[in-house]
């Protein structure tokens, strides 16, 4: 089963495009922390199209931290997707070695990646071709018109990473919310997107409202489920940003 199956498989099972991002800003490794992240998981799964760790996160912890990413990829259910956010953007044996890293020794379903070396930085990773490619197209944080929204000609430099998806069905686009204009969604092709930038970062669902896209979407909500500071269980903010995710999509 590819990737995009499995996505696939598991919207239509839940009705939901939540994917819910594991940003654990922890100060140790030690058990505490893996059962409170496990905790997160079981509860959040009901709701959970897919689950989307970051790695810096764990890598800040040293090998304990990398360790025990490890043993919670292993935890997650196995119908739910795992989107591992490393941002890979490296070229030849280097990238073969990070690609190696996430689907053969963590064995996740999907990666970040950052393409904006060319596309040989996506060769090492489009030779498994049944795992899923997200490339940095229009990100969340206001520096992406730095580069991301400049113009190269008739064309804005987010257009020129978007033919990269070209061809390969498992690759898509990582579009923040907050970036997310009906301009920008227009000139990108029909093909996953991963949406950040809901919640914390004031991204509006409305952007995604009419869009008419075919391919899935995954809207990440990290610090929302994680650390917003209200009375509710991590099982009803995931409840919540699924419903008002559905209304937006649907």
């Amino acid at each position: 089963m590819t990737f995009l199956d499995k996505l696939n498989q598991r919207i239509a099972q839940t009705g939901s495009n939540l994917c819910v991002g594991l940003d654990v800003r922890a100060e140790n490794a030690e058990e505490s922390t893996k059962r409170w992240i496990l905790d997160v998981i079981e509860q959040t799964a009901p709701f959970a199209a897919a689950f989307k760790p970051n790695s810096a996160y764990f890598e800040a912890l040293g090998w304990r931290g990398v360790k025990m990413l490890e043993e919670i990829l292993q935890e997650i259910p196995q119908e739910i997707p795992v989107v591992l956010d490393v941002k890979r953007g490296d070229i030849g044996e280097t990238q073969g070695y990070y690609a190696k890293a996430c689907f053969d020794v963590m064995n996740v379903d999907a990666v970040t990646l950052n393409a904006y070396m060319g596309r040989d930085t996506l060769e090492p990773f489009l030779k498994y071709t049944d795992k899923g490619l997200y490339l940095l197209g229009v990100t969340s944080n206001p520096g992406a018109k730095d580069i991301e929204l400049q113009k190269t000609g008739d064309r804005q430099v987010y257009e020129i990473v978007a033919e990269m998806t070209n061809g390969h069905p498992q690759t898509g686009l990582v579009v923040g919310l907050t970036n997310a204009a009906p301009d920008v969604l227009d000139h990108i092709p029909d093909v996953p997107l991963l949406i950040p930038g809901l919640g914390a970062q004031g991204g509006d669902l409305a952007a995604l409202k009419g869009c008419g896209r075919k391919a899935p979407l995954l809207v990440n909500v990290s610090r929302g489920v994680l650390y917003q500071k209200d009375d509710m269980s991590f099982a009803q903010r995931a409840e919540h940003w699924m419903r008002q995710i559905q209304q937006a999509v649907n």
